[in-house]
C-alpha cells in the first residue's frame, strides 16, 4: 500500500524535503524515480544542484522535464512558451508509466503542482496521474509544488504546507548557488 504526498505552499523547503525523503529511502535500500517538472535544462550551466549528488546515488533514477528558463543575461523566463506544455505532458507521461511499472518504493515528481498553478498542465491532467496512482497503490508518490488545489488536497494522504513567515529575497537577497538552487 503507498500513500499520496503533497508538499505545497509559498514557503522555501518543498523541493528540499522531496530530496531528503528520496536519500532517506534510497538510504534504506529502496528504488526511487525522481522527476522534476519544467526544470528539465541539463548542461555546461545546470541550475538545479541537488542533481549532481542525486546522479551519485545508484538506487535514484533522475527524470527532467522543461526547457531552459533562464535568459543569456540572467534574466528568468516566467512566460509560457509551446515547448513547456510539451515538456509537462511529456513528465506526465513518464510519471504515469513509471508508477504502472510497480518498480519503484518512492517517485517523486518535483513542481508537478507548480505546472497546474502556472498553467503547464490542468488540474485534471494532474489528477489523471493521481488516478494511475490509486489504480496501483504501490509505493509512494509525492507531488510538489506552489498552488495545490482542492481537488488533490482532498485526495492526498499527507498534505505539508510550506507557510513563508519572512524571507532575505525581500531584502534585496538573490538566490544562493547551493541554498536555493
Amino acid at each position: 500500500m503507498g500513500y499520496l504526498h503533497v508538499y505545497t505552499g509559498n514557503g522555501k523547503g518543498k523541493t528540499t524535503a522531496a530530496v531528503g525523503l528520496a536519500i532517506r529511502a534510497a538510504g534504506a535500500g529502496e528504488r526511487v524515480a525522481f522527476l522534476q517538472f519544467d526544470k528539465g535544462f541539463e548542461g555546461k550551466n545546470e541550475h538545479y544542484h541537488e542533481r549532481f549528488i542525486l546522479r551519485q546515488i545508484p538506487l535514484i533514477d533522475l527524470f527532467f522535464f522543461g526547457q531552459e528558463r533562464f535568459l543569456p543575461d540572467g534574466r528568468f523566463r516566467f512566460s509560457n512558451e509551446a515547448g513547456d506544455f510539451e515538456q509537462a505532458l511529456a513528465g506526465l507521461t513518464k510519471a504515469k508509466e513509471l508508477v504502472r511499472s510497480r518498480h519503484y518504493f518512492l517517485i517523486v515528481c518535483d513542481e508537478a503542482v507548480t505546472c497546474v498553478a502556472t498553467g503547464l498542465l490542468k488540474p485534471v491532467e494532474l489528477l489523471s496521474l493521481v488516478d494511475e496512482f490509486d489504480a496501483h497503490r504501490h509505493g509512494d508518490l509525492v507531488l510538489t509544488g506552489r498552488g495545490a488545489f482542492p481537488e488533490l488536497i482532498e485526495r492526498a494522504d499527507l498534505v505539508s504546507d510550506v507557510r513563508l513567515v519572512k524571507h532575505y529575497f525581500y531584502q534585496g537577497v538573490p538566490a544562493r548557488r547551493g541554498i536555493e538552487f
